[in-house]
């Protein structure tokens, strides 16, 4: 384009009448329109390439990065993951007695709400979401691990994962000074019984079953 202005500018300046006089002044009144031309040229361009990236700015749309749990979540699993989460809960309570031999068992109220994070996580990914779960209880208890109980959370669907979560009692903190306070004596049995308390840390281990990949184990 400046090219095609030079030549332009230098064909209007071959048609007007020369002297040898004003040889010189109309070469340097050519080059002066010369760099006008060019100097306003260039300032058009710009205008226009400000133009274009502000209407390209303006038309762009930015989509938010989704994390993998915001893309596939299902809002209906909350509520089922809620359900679940209180079967838990029941079962824990219900294996006081034969299970975990205490007059009474606390839940941490934090310890369930991890729970419920964690089955969300590691369902996000699965076909059939948290319906497909197959989820064992188990809690240890000094050197052993006690089965607590087991929940189908769809019993008319095949699992197509399995989580164990294993549970922990609390050993630390205030705990242990106070737990005398809630030692009783069970109606079936005169003995002795602690109470016990869970703590809020847990462990994970979640098995896929319509494949072969490894063991998946989390510390909660």
């Amino acid at each position: 384009m400046q090219e095609h202005l030079i030549s332009s500018i230098l064909s209007e300046d071959s048609n007007l009448p020369s002297t040898p006089t004003s040889d010189a002044s109309s070469k340097r009144l050519s080059w002066s329109r010369l760099l006008q031309k060019l100097h306003s040229v260039d300032s058009d361009s710009d205008n226009q390439s400000s133009s274009t990236d502000d209407q390209s700015d303006t038309g762009s749309i930015s989509l938010p990065d989704l994390s993998e749990s915001e893309m596939f979540f299902d809002p209906s699993e909350e509520a089922l993951c809620k359900d679940v989460v209180q079967l838990i809960s029941d079962n824990l309570t219900e294996a006081k007695d034969d299970v975990l031999h205490c007059s009474k068992l606390l839940i941490p109220e934090k310890l369930l709400e991890h729970i419920g994070q964690e089955l969300v996580h590691l369902s996000v990914s699965e076909p059939c979401g948290l319906r497909g779960a197959l989820v064992d209880l188990c809690v240890e208890q000094r050197d052993n691990c006690e089965a607590v109980g087991q929940i189908a959370v769809d019993p008319y669907l095949v699992p197509t994962f399995h989580l164990t979560l294993v549970l922990r009692l609390d050993s630390k903190g205030l705990w242990p000074k106070i737990q005398g306070l809630f030692t009783g004596r069970s109606p079936a049995s005169p003995a002795l019984r602690h109470a016990l308390k869970l703590s809020t840390g847990f462990r994970v281990i979640k098995r896929k079953l319509y494949s072969s990949e490894e063991l998946l184990i989390e510390e909660c």
